[in-house]
């Protein structure tokens, strides 16, 4: 009697973008190459390394015979995209090679990820078959972004992830409600819509902060030095967001269950439409999911 194998060969926990929950998932590394950010919680489990060859060859093989159904490949972990052209092209001649049938190829992106590739280099991966990244932008404030850890200047932000967009690679940018605390709230608000506008992403995915223990900002939130608005705050600075936020064509959603309102959007047709919902909810006239609902 034939027996299925584990798997694919997945070390810790497996974080991935709520569309790719049908992809076939690669771990080409472990963690996250930047792993400072002061609110991120994530790959805590795990030192940041570029796995071998050996694993992701077993990984093709077991895919091969037993994701054929599945049509994307999200290259993990927390910014595969950091890894060197040569692991980059070989992963994407391989998926070409023995999963003929993926149509979309995915990871997460950081800003020192894309700086550390060339013109030539992003329109090659492109032409490879990498489609997309996603990109935790969570604040186009400078302040806001030094005083969490992000690394890099807004300006370097919008410039990098311009010359990405440029190389045919669409862009998924993460921002996170509430990192400005109540005193900077509508001020990061502001400064990230301005951001996006500059950089025109094809998609906009709104989290709200929870902060987590296991953080140096959960640690912070607890002794009472890090302040979050609250849910009627939260909503103001996501009406400021979408006040500020103007994009050509692209995605705008707050679907993320940490939000405390749900919006899945085109801009700009909808813009207005927005706008006008979160003035109803800030009036009183829009339930807001209770705090108990939220979570990661």
């Amino acid at each position: 009697m034939n027996t299925i194998p584990n798997g694919l060969h997945h070390v810790g926990s497996c974080i991935r973008p709520p569309s790719e929950y049908n992809a076939i998932l690669l771990q080409a590394t472990l963690g996250c190459s930047h792993s400072k950010c002061t609110f991120c919680g994530a790959y805590k489990d795990k030192t940041f390394a570029i796995k071998d060859r050996k694993f992701l060859e077993d990984d093709f093989a077991f895919a091969s015979r037993y994701c054929t159904h599945q049509d994307r490949v999200f290259v993990m972990d927390g910014d595969a995209f950091i890894m060197p052209m040569d692991k980059w092209t070989w992963i994407l001649s391989e998926i070409k090679e023995k999963l003929p049938w993926v149509k979309r190829t995915t990871c997460y992106a950081n800003l020192k990820s894309i700086k550390m590739k060339s013109d030539e280099e992003l329109a090659k991966l492109h032409e490879m078959g990498l489609k997309a990244v996603f990109l935790g932008l969570e604040s186009g404030h400078a302040g806001v972004r030094e005083a969490i850890q992000k690394g890099g200047t807004p300006e370097e932000l919008i410039f990098h992830t311009k010359r990405l967009r440029k190389s045919g690679i669409k862009l998924v940018t993460i921002v996170l409600m509430g990192l400005g605390q109540i005193e900077l709230s509508l001020d990061h608000a502001r400064e990230t819509g301005i951001a996006l506008t500059a950089i025109d992403p094809e998609a906009v995915s709104v989290l709200s902060l929870i902060p987590l223990p296991n953080t140096p900002l959960g640690q912070a939130f607890e002794k009472g030095e890090f302040k979050v608005p609250d849910d009627i705050g939260m909503i103001a600075e996501l009406r400021e967001l979408v006040k500020h936020t103007d994009l050509s064509r692209g995605a705008f959603r707050s679907v993320h269950a940490s939000n405390y309102l749900s919006i899945d959007a085109k801009f700009p047709q909808d813009k207005e439409r927005v706008l006008k919902t979160l003035d109803n909810a800030l009036a009183g006239n829009v339930e807001l999911k209770p705090e108990w609902m939220r979570g990661l």
